[in-house]
């Protein structure tokens, strides 16, 4: 009888958890979306808003693509070492579990708490930890280092808006006025 190859054989049998990797990062995004569900559409919007700031549909899409990116890059590394949680994944899923953390908490803290300040602090964390996870799963799986690289491109962006926000929350007589309005 004709049997399948090894390959195919071993990914029927990895599928599972590849789904399960991929679907992880989403958690946070659910619970911020249950947190503060009518915030996020007028996150950015207000008389003084950024003309460069993302509309909702766009972060919603972009935060759902880098997820899904970030959740098969784990699962590459993980399935590189051999899967299972031994010694040899604690470095490398260890920095990505802490990482996913803050990004969550991140979310939390420019949509439901509304503290871009916080959040700025938070993304510088989180910027050096993406780092550190990149350059920590490079020799495991350098395409999986690569897929992080979108990541950090989306954060540079995320936190210029979240500066531009904490910056006019704090000094008003910074902001651009709004057309038809004068200054005193």
């Amino acid at each position: 009888m004709f049997s399948a190859p090894p390959d195919f054989a071993s990914s029927r049998r990895m599928w599972p958890q590849g789904a399960i990797f991929v679907a992880l990062p989403h958690l946070g995004p659910i619970l911020v979306w249950l947190l503060a569900p009518r915030r996020m559409s007028g996150w950015c919007n207000g008389p003084r808003k950024l003309p460069w700031c993302p509309p909702h549909r766009v972060l919603l899409l972009v935060w759902t693509a880098i997820y899904s990116v970030m959740g098969y890059a784990s699962y590459l590394v993980w399935k590189d070492l051999g899967g299972g949680f031994g010694r040899p994944l604690a470095l490398p899923l260890g920095l990505y579990a802490v990482q996913l953390t803050i990004s969550w908490t991140v979310l939390v803290l420019v949509f439901a708490a509304h503290t871009p300040g916080l959040a700025l602090l938070h993304l510088l964390l989180l910027y050096g930890l993406v780092v550190s996870t990149a350059l920590t799963w490079h020799p495991i799986n350098k395409l999986a280092a690569l897929l992080l690289l979108p990541y950090l491109a989306w954060l540079t962006v995320f936190a210029s808006v979240a500066y531009r926000l904490w910056r006019d929350s704090l000094c008003p007589e910074l902001q651009p006025q709004p057309t038809g309005e004068k200054s005193d």
